[in-house]
């Protein structure tokens, strides 16, 4: 059954290169200027907002600050009094947010809803950052006495993928290549501005001086960064943005909709995720039903039917998982698409054109959001450098924790619903 339709009619997100605390910048302000510059993308005022979802995932620990769903009203005393809520599911934070904003919309309970993804993760040094993020692991059974529990976490994920279908750090490499290239050219991206060697993702890959191992066979190249950032998005009902249309001018057949979705949650074990998939085809099958769920609500065969995608590449491998699961190939064989050209942003199907988690940048509980902006802008057309030629659905793939929490999103223009 095909769900029902909720448009996105507009977003900002934050220069994910900021430092916050660098900048002596107070996190509510910038909350703040990012929800001023969502509401004049989607042609609103804070009055229209009737509910607020905010996606969080350390706020206790990096900021000390609870409470984060007030945050958007404490910024802009105009939004006094709307509801409010924070939800928190590791990295998946803010496409929870978003998929608890939809309910509220689909349910006829409001009409139209702000989703904001905030996260402040660069105000303290590397190690601390990483502890406060290993707290989405299973504590105390998991990652003990180990230095950085994440890269330790998805090298086990590469190396049980090598168990059974083989591995070639070459396909790592090419995939941190292509999303650290992609960054280039998006002007909000973390990593936009950084030069490598010609010889950084071939022949200096395994070198210990240029690209240091972090945790087993992860170097620092497959990671994500530490990024500070904050993403808004104004979510509708189809009878507001109706409305919209008729007071604005805007037509309805140029707004990206969100048309399809998939949600799955598995147990926090990492350990007990690959033994109950060790008889099946895919590595993580509820990631796998996650991404079908989307297409089956989105009435679509399969990636076939869908332009490009943003997936979560927290490390190379993560992305690499991520191929397959899509059903761009046959379970354990990710790599032919990295070596056909599938997924470079002038394939069939490119991915993370924007540059992903590697290249634009990981402010965790925002990635979801941004993932959603990032699809919307594609098939709108609006994608500037970035833009992939002719797109007219998307998805995206978002996990948190140990694909723990697996959230997938098919966004959609006009008549292809």
């Amino acid at each position: 059954m095909m769900s029902p339709t909720t448009f996105v009619l507009g977003g900002h997100q934050t220069d994910f290169s900021r430092n916050f605390a660098r900048e002596g910048v107070d996190l509510a302000l910038v909350v703040g200027d990012t929800i001023d510059e969502a509401l004049d993308a989607a042609d609103l005022d804070a009055g229209d907002v009737e509910a607020i979802h905010v996606g969080n995932a350390f706020g206790e620990l990096f900021v000390q600050q609870a409470q984060m769903g007030a945050l958007p009203a404490t910024a802009r005393p105009a939004l006094w009094g709307v509801p409010a809520a924070r939800h928190e599911a590791a990295c998946a934070s803010g496409s929870v947010a978003l998929l608890a904003a939809m309910a509220e919309l689909e349910a006829g309970r409001i009409d139209c809803a702000l989703v904001v993804g905030i996260e402040q993760e660069r105000n303290v040094p590397g190690d601390v950052a990483a502890r406060h993020m290993g707290t989405a692991a299973w504590t105390g059974h998991e990652g003990e006495g180990v230095r950085f529990l994440w890269p330790s976490m998805f090298a086990a994920i590469a190396d049980e993928v090598d168990r059974r279908w083989g591995l070639d750090d070459r396909h790592l490499a090419a995939i941190a290549a292509l999303n650290l290239g992609n960054a280039r050219t998006n002007p909000n991206a973390q990593a936009r501005g950084w030069s490598f060697s010609p010889e950084a993702f071939g022949a200096a890959w395994k070198d210990d001086a240029q690209n240091p191992r972090i945790e087993g066979r992860l170097r620092r190249l497959d990671c994500g960064q530490v990024t500070d950032g904050v993403v808004a998005i104004v979510v509708t009902s189809p009878r507001f943005a109706a409305e919209r249309e008729q007071r604005t001018g805007r037509a309805l057949d140029r707004i990206a909709r969100i048309t399809g979705w998939g949600h799955r949650t598995a147990g926090l074990g990492l350990a007990d995720k690959l033994a109950r998939s060790r008889e099946q085809p895919y590595l993580l099958p509820h990631v796998r039903d996650a991404v079908t769920d989307a297409y089956r609500r989105a009435i679509v065969p399969g990636p076939d039917a869908i332009d490009g995608a943003e997936v979560h590449d927290c490390f190379t491998i993560t992305e690499y998982v991520a191929i397959d699961h899509l059903g761009l190939t046959p379970p354990g064989q990710s790599w032919r698409a990295i070596e056909d050209g599938t997924i470079a942003r002038g394939g069939r199907f490119p991915i993370n054109p924007s540059g992903g988690l590697i290249g634009a940048g990981h402010p965790v509980g925002a990635s979801g959001v941004r993932m959603i902006l990032d699809a919307a802008r594609q098939v709108e057309g609006t994608a500037g450098d970035n833009q992939v030629d002719g797109a007219r659905r998307f998805l995206t793939l978002n996990i948190g924790g140990s694909a723990t929490t697996a959230c997938a999103f098919v966004v959609s223009r006009g008549g292809f619903g």
